[in-house]
């Protein structure tokens, strides 16, 4: 898909990813997961780490469980939680352009979902922190389904809850998982690159990829009825 390609339509709602979308953490979660690793003595790559991205506790459990114990999983994520919250304390940055499109969207009173892979209540907690939470009116995370990403419940039951059809949402995503979550619950998905760029396998899925949020603000812009006015 072409990334300057027009939106087909003013979407009835938008649904934002949060980690490596909104919120510049998953640098901050890749170099907890490699501090907990390298303390525990547990031998795993930076490409390992980078393959979690996106991904729901559960789904990182399983795949950690093909390389070791179950006692070394749960020792671990515990550790991992330890220095995440700690790191998360300090303040965690947002992404650039994330303040711009979700005032844009608020002004013109177009609903607007959290749909994450990161459980509550650390969820609300970040988005709290941030400043973002009074933007939303609503948030799903992993919690909140049977199936997280790359599965589509998450976005399909953030699309029931605002009370709209997926087929008229728009999604906004950094990570392949939560692409694929968004195109298979039938939403119009952009992505938005982070730490992980999308392969040909991706890309086959023929949604928009743009290098900013300022690119995807911009997409957003000429369907609006001010700039129709304009």
């Amino acid at each position: 898909m072409n990334a300057g390609a027009a939106l087909p339509f003013l979407p009835d709602a938008v649904i934002f990813d949060m980690d490596g979308l909104m919120i510049d953490s998953e640098r901050v979660s890749l170099a907890c997961w490699s501090q907990a690793a390298q303390e525990l003595s547990l031998p795993f790559t930076d490409d390992f780490w980078l393959g979690m991205v996106g991904l729901g506790d559960r789904d990182c459990e399983q795949r950690l469980l093909q390389h070791i114990d179950a006692a070394q999983v749960a020792a671990l994520f515990a550790r991992c939680h330890d220095l995440y919250e700690a790191r998360t304390q300090q303040g965690l940055p947002l992404r650039p352009g994330i303040m711009a499109i979700l005032q844009l969207l608020q002004a013109h009173a177009i609903p607007r979902a959290v749909a994450t892979s990161t459980r509550q209540p650390r969820a609300s907690r970040k988005l709290a922190a941030t400043g973002l939470l009074p933007f939303f009116d609503v948030v799903v995370t992993s919690s909140d389904v049977a199936h997280p990403k790359p599965a589509p419940d998450i976005y399909l039951l953030a699309a029931q809850k605002l009370g709209k059809d997926p087929a008229r949402c728009l999604a906004l995503e950094d990570s392949p998982a939560g692409i694929r979550a968004a195109v298979s619950a039938g939403m119009t998905a952009i992505q938005v690159p982070d730490l992980v760029h999308p392969d040909e396998a991706l890309r086959a899925l023929g949604h928009r990829i743009v290098a900013s949020l300022d690119d995807a603000h911009a997409l957003l812009v000429p369907l609006l009825p001010s700039a129709q006015v304009e």
